[in-house]
């Protein structure tokens, strides 16, 4: 076993490495961990988008729209891309050295703190030494940049890193620019919360309420866009430039702050699309991310059914035909009420009308063809009403001659048959009282319209 496992040792000693352990830093951890989280929310959506068969468009649209601004909102609130300066400089590594070491500086400011870059560089035959600084100096609290300068001093940091901090430590007249910074990141901090916030709530309407949902996902781009709106104007007004030995710093914005700018216009150009695209066409704009999306519940199988029941209501309405209607309410049994006054008056006019204009016509002609079924000029045909001969030899109505003779003077009155008349006297009577009216309406358990209406004009 011996030349396995003493490999790179000496002499039994401990393992011998023959390059340095120390690396620079290449990512922000947190940043990391929050890509990794929404591109695993994002792999498994696609993993199940191909069994996705209706609304596949905006069901893709609307999740990738969705965990962009999402982690657009994340990645922004924890970057340092919001302010960014590069240069090449020729600078000493140290204070009050005379050895200049040729070097790439970079800052970049977020909104809590600021990254200070130094890396060396190789020039010709020159090699370049072990140098590779990543400095985050924090200004959460309005002392904490002073501080951190002071534990860089005692740390001895090299020289241009601590002319970048001390920019940014002073808090006197013509050097105030960390405080700038720190109330412009203040604003937009509180900004992209509010926006974590509203994004939140239009995820949850999206799944409930897709129109609202809609009118969430503009307010969050406005939000958004607010936000870069006003740490832009917020930023210090005299440019911040900071002048090292063979080069200077000059301040522009970052990719943290166009990439805000893209997730508000889209998010904003979204939700006001979706939002009128709702007002003219209502209730088209749907997910399959619903909470009841394909079963009964299903908001557009509601509607369906609804609007199928009020076209039945206005067909059987319009019809006549018997038919299960919700209860109506004060209104239309009012209007049911002046509608049916309405039609039975003119279906009276053109019923004796009609009888007035035929001069052939008898009165037993018209009784006998009101009991044989026919239909009369003017009348409306009940089919709820059974006209089945009662046994009784009282047929209904009595008095239809002596009506029509009323309404006739001229006409010759006949007498009817016994089983159209109850006896002689009845049939000689004309005039009958209220009391008798009543009774005689009341006789029939559902009477039809037209006999109701002819006992009404005794």
């Amino acid at each position: 076993m011996k030349g396995w496992f003493d490999a790179f040792r000496d002499d039994g000693g401990p393992t011998l490495y023959s390059f340095p352990n120390r690396t620079p830093v290449t990512g922000d951890v947190s940043i990391v961990a929050v890509s990794v989280l929404f591109a695993t929310f994002y792999v498994a959506f696609l993993v199940i988008f191909p069994g996705v068969r209706k609304q596949k468009f905006t069901t893709f649209s609307t999740v990738t729209l969705s965990l962009f601004v999402g982690l657009v909102i994340l990645i922004t609130r924890l970057g340092s891309a919001w302010h960014v300066a590069h240069t090449t400089i020729i600078a000493p590594y140290k204070a009050f050295s005379r050895e200049k070491m040729p070097s790439r500086i970079g800052t970049h400011i977020g909104l809590m703190h600021v990254n200070v870059t130094l890396t060396a560089i190789p020039v010709g035959n020159w090699t370049a030494p072990d140098v590779d600084y990543n400095e985050r100096f924090g200004w959460e609290g309005a002392n904490d940049m002073s501080a951190n300068y002071r534990d860089a001093l005692r740390r001895g940091l090299p020289f241009p890193i601590l002319t970048v901090a001390e920019y940014f430590s002073q808090g006197r007249e013509g050097f105030c620019w960390g405080g700038q910074y720190r109330a412009a990141g203040y604003f937009a901090s509180i900004m992209l919360w509010a926006s974590l916030a509203s994004w939140l709530l239009m995820n949850l309407l999206l799944i409930a309420v897709p129109r609202y949902g809609a009118y969430m996902k503009a307010l969050t781009g406005a939000l958004l866009i607010g936000t870069n709106i006003g740490y832009y104007c917020m930023l210090p007004k005299r440019p911040l430039i900071i002048y090292l030995e063979g080069g200077r710093l000059e301040f522009k914005l970052g990719w943290c702050y166009w990439l805000l700018l893209v997730a508000g216009i889209l998010c904003f150009i979204c939700g006001v699309l979706i939002s009128i695209i709702d007002l003219v066409w209502p209730h088209t704009f749907s997910t399959v991310l619903e909470v009841y999306y394909g079963t009964p519940y299903d908001r557009h199988v509601i509607l369906e059914e609804s609007s199928d029941v009020r076209y039945r209501k206005r067909g059987t309405a319009g019809g006549g035909a018997g038919g299960l209607e919700d209860p109506p309410g004060l209104g239309s049994r009012i209007l049911r009420r002046l509608s049916s006054k309405a039609r039975d008056h003119g279906n009276a006019a053109a019923y004796y009308g009609g009888n007035a204009g035929g001069a052939g016509v008898s009165g037993a002609a018209s009784v006998s063809a009101g009991a044989s079924g026919a239909m009369v000029p003017g009348s409306f045909e009940n089919k709820s009403f059974q006209p089945d001969v009662p046994k009784s030899p009282w047929r209904y109505p009595f008095r239809r001659a002596q009506q029509l003779q009323a309404a006739r003077p001229n006409a010759r009155l006949q007498r009817t048959i016994s089983q159209e008349s109850g006896s002689s006297i009845a049939s000689a009577a004309i005039h009958i009282s209220p009391l008798h009216k009543h009774a005689l309406a009341r006789m029939l358990p559902n009477p039809p319209m037209n006999r109701i209406r002819d006992v009404e004009h005794w």
